[in-house]
């Protein structure tokens, strides 16, 4: 049985769930999720995630979030900062949701061994379509927060991802998973959620060449 605590770094995201769930599964226990939000607009880095979200989904979830405030030039050091506050509420791991991006790989486990904490890449060079279909079958409701325009367009902001709509992502030459930032999920339920989250589908936003769908 794996006891050891662990806390999560957690976008909001798909993979990140997956990865809690099977840690989850394996005996671990959860003490927080940790985010990062942009210190001056009050959301969150990659998948523009508001306050009032992520409150939501530490309910649900039953988790306290450790939010990490920063700009670009202190994002490291306050990451660092916060992990230590994570381990002294009893975690030893950072769990991450990465899958086979190696510099991603490298800077989670750099600011874990410089908090003095271990760490953990649950998902790490699996297969990223089995991956999807994994979190999919598992019972996981996720909507499509953010797309990269170069590779997906805005029909896809606002669906509920499944099996069927891994396929047209897959048709428009984009990875199923999205690892190379095609697109970016909001997992709103399933089965270590106690409720489902309520999002309002609202207008989409263009910054530059992404399409964010704000909920």
């Amino acid at each position: 049985m794996n006891n050891k605590k662990f806390v999560l770094s957690y976008s909001g995201g798909k993979d990140c769930i997956l990865a809690m769930y099977r840690k989850i599964k394996e005996g671990a226990t959860p003490v927080a999720l940790l985010t990062t939000i942009k210190k001056s607009e009050s959301e969150s880095w990659t998948h523009g995630l508001s306050y009032e979200l992520l409150e939501e989904v530490s309910k649900s979830l039953d988790l306290p979030v450790i939010y990490v405030e920063c700009n670009v030039e202190e994002y490291e050091s306050k990451f660092e900062e916060k992990l230590r506050i994570a381990k002294e509420m009893g975690a030893s791991t950072v769990v991450y949701g990465d899958i086979d991006i190696e510099d991603h790989k490298k800077w989670g486990a750099d600011r874990a061994k410089n908090a003095d904490l271990e760490y953990d890449f649950p998902l790490w060079q699996e297969d990223r379509e089995k991956l999807v279909h994994e979190f999919i079958d598992a019972g996981f409701k996720a909507v499509i927060k953010k797309v990269n325009l170069n590779y997906m367009s805005e029909y896809f902001l606002g669906k509920v991802l499944d099996k069927d709509l891994v396929e047209e992502i897959k048709a428009t030459g984009s990875d199923a998973c999205g690892e190379n930032g095609e697109y970016h999920t909001f997992v709103i339920d399933g089965p270590i959620f106690n409720k489902e989250i309520n999002v309002d589908i609202e207008k989409i936003k263009r910054e530059k060449n992404y399409g964010f769908q704000l909920i």
